[in-house]
Parts: C-alpha cells; structure tokens; sequence
C-alpha cells in the first residue's frame, strides 16, 4: 500500500496529536477522581442548621470577611452570600 505526501502528513498529524493526548492524560489526573473529590464537598443544610449557618455567613461578613473568601472556605456561590 503506497501512501501519498498528503496522507502521509495526515498520519502524522494524527500520531502527534495522539501522543500529545498521551502524555496531558499521564501528566493530570483523571476526571472521575476529581469530580468525587468536588461531590464530597456538597452539604445539603436544613432546618436549624441553615438558619445557623446563615447567622454565621452575616456574622463574618459584618466582621468584614471577603465574600470570596467565605465562599471558598464554605464550598457555596458567591450570588449565594450577596443573596443574604
């Protein structure tokens, strides 16, 4: 089977971008175990715990914590805090 020039480059292309892919997928974590490790953090708050996490998400933004920052460290949106 002879090739010509075009399809030759073609293959080429192909073997690069698959061995590029190659060495991304050896280099970062697959993203099944990322995604677990984001799912583990989802709390669902309800009754008294949500009213007292609330009162606590007030109490630290009225000490002048950064929405940001409370939002990183509590796993929730930051339009959820402002909401408040």
């Amino acid at each position: 089977m002879s090739l010509s020039a075009r399809e030759l480059s073609k293959l080429q292309q192909i073997v690069k971008i698959a061995s590029d892919l190659i060495s991304r997928a050896e280099t970062n974590p697959p993203v099944a175990e990322t995604a677990k490790k984001s799912a583990n953090k989802r709390v669902r708050r309800t009754g008294k715990d949500l009213a007292a996490f609330r009162k606590l998400l007030k109490a630290e933004r009225k000490r002048g914590v950064s929405v940001s920052e409370l939002a990183q460290q509590h796993g929730i949106s930051t339009a959820y805090i402002y909401s408040l």
